[in-house]
């Protein structure tokens, strides 16, 4: 195995580490802390103002300084993980003959990051305005940023599957 796909797998083993950290236990806790509301950063359909009302008003003290401090903490280096681990798959997927375009077409998977700290940005905001500061226009932005987030990452991901689909079948048929 080249050195480069050993630090692919220990790039991708890192960014599911993260996630999984996330997804099992630091998510989890958020939303028990809001009365087992979702968490913003997990409605890729964004959010209204009146539900990340209710969500600010169901949130507990702890479970807002919570998802200030470790939960964002954990999504501090999630957005940059899964954006590289996306975009270095893209680009490792391509085929020959787009070699020399591989870097343009796995670019998207980095303005996942990008959408993601915005994300991030917006709900620390909303959490700090708490219920009472929380405006119309903080909480449409935020949701903007979670569904742009969530749509791009899905368009991302679905790449990733369709060349690993392509290369398969290539793989298969070059077999038999």
């Amino acid at each position: 195995m080249t050195r480069s796909r050993i630090a692919f797998w220990l790039l991708f083993a890192v960014t599911m580490a993260v996630y999984a950290t996330m997804l099992l236990w630091s998510l989890p806790i958020v939303a028990a802390a809001a009365g087992g509301q979702v968490p913003f950063d997990m409605r890729p359909g964004g959010y209204s103002f009146a539900e990340a009302r209710a969500f600010l008003i169901a949130l507990s003290e702890e479970g807002r300084d919570f998802y200030l401090t470790v939960q964002h903490r954990l999504d501090l280096a999630y957005p940059a993980l899964i954006a590289a681990t996306l975009f270095f798959a893209i680009a490792a997927l391509v085929p020959a003959r787009a070699r020399p375009w591989r870097w343009w077409v796995a670019a998207p998977a980095l303005v996942i990051a990008a959408f993601d700290y915005a994300e991030n940005s917006a709900v620390a905001a909303m959490l700090a305005a708490g219920p009472a500061g929380l405006s119309p226009e903080l909480v449409e932005r935020a949701s903007r940023w979670t569904v742009w987030k969530s749509t791009l990452t899905a368009v991302v991901m679905t790449a990733v599957l369709v060349l690993l689909v392509w290369r398969a079948v290539v793989w298969f048929r070059g077999r038999a």
